[in-house]
């Protein structure tokens, strides 16, 4: 069931959104040789309760911590450790979720650790790229499979691949909601996009193949040929002022991404 949402709880969920931002922000910064997953995963927990919101991901459907961190060929759903260490020329996906005044916000970063090669530079720049040329699809009157096929498209001209298994989602007082986004798919299909419609839209892109494999701590999925995945997300709101707003992205005007 699509659940719409007013003027008001779309303000909510900006402020939910903006808390997001900050958290992320420095989260990001802290991103260097040396660092463990498991010390980026204690900062983030800090600043979202400092905040006075609750880290949705921890103990969520059993998940043991507040924010995923995919190293590298890890696809979605790293569970950060005191062992997994960052070292230079890796690339990192940070995904956070948090609970605020009832409302949840989602995004996702992918951050180079240190120097990192050409290709993961590509790789995290066309992957930033497919979102926003998505995006820009989420308004009234077009329809959902529009987004997934503008992100298709960008990836597949830059050589690359959307991830299949694993999509975007509708989001509101509950992290995972109706509809799924898909990141690739024939356009004008699906259902027809309303205002009021929140979803967090978010490209998984990958160097090689885009099949996958799970691991066996029940959470993990990696890329089934080792190639490099870069993962980029936003919570937005369908408006009736033509695109839509980033709630996780405050300040953000379209104008930026032309």
């Amino acid at each position: 069931m699509i659940i719409l949402k007013n003027s008001n709880q779309i303000g909510k969920m900006r402020d939910a959104g903006k808390i997001l931002y900050e958290v992320l922000t420095e989260v990001k910064e802290a991103v260097k040789p040396g660092v463990s997953t498991e010390e980026l995963d204690e900062l983030a927990e800090k600043l979202i309760r400092k905040n006075h919101a609750i880290p949705s991901s921890l103990n969520y459907q059993g998940f043991p911590k507040s924010i995923c961190a995919s190293v590298n060929d890890m696809v979605v759903h790293g569970i950060p450790s005191r062992e997994e260490i960052l070292t230079e020329g890796d690339i990192v996906s940070i995904d956070c979720t948090l609970l605020y005044d009832g409302w949840q916000s989602d995004s996702c970063v992918t951050v180079g650790v240190g120097s990192i090669s050409e290709e993961a530079a590509k790789l995290i720049r066309v992957t930033e790229e497919c979102f926003f040329i998505g995006a820009r699809n989420a308004i009234v009157g077009n329809r959902l499979g529009d987004i997934g096929h503008a992100v298709e498209q960008h990836a597949v001209a830059n050589g690359f691949q959307p991830i299949r298994d694993y999509t975007g989602h509708g989001i509101g007082r509950e992290m995972h909601e109706d509809p799924s986004v898909y990141n690739f798919g024939p356009a004008g299909r699906g259902l027809r996009l309303r205002r009021g419609m929140t979803l967090a839209v978010e490209p998984m892109i990958v160097t090689g193949d885009w099949h996958i494999r799970d691991l066996d701590d029940g959470w993990g999925v990696k890329t089934r040929d080792g190639g490099l995945c870069s993962h980029y997300e936003h919570t937005l709101a369908i408006t009736d002022n033509g695109l839509p707003e980033l709630l996780t992205l405050p300040g953000f005007t379209w104008e930026e991404a032309t």
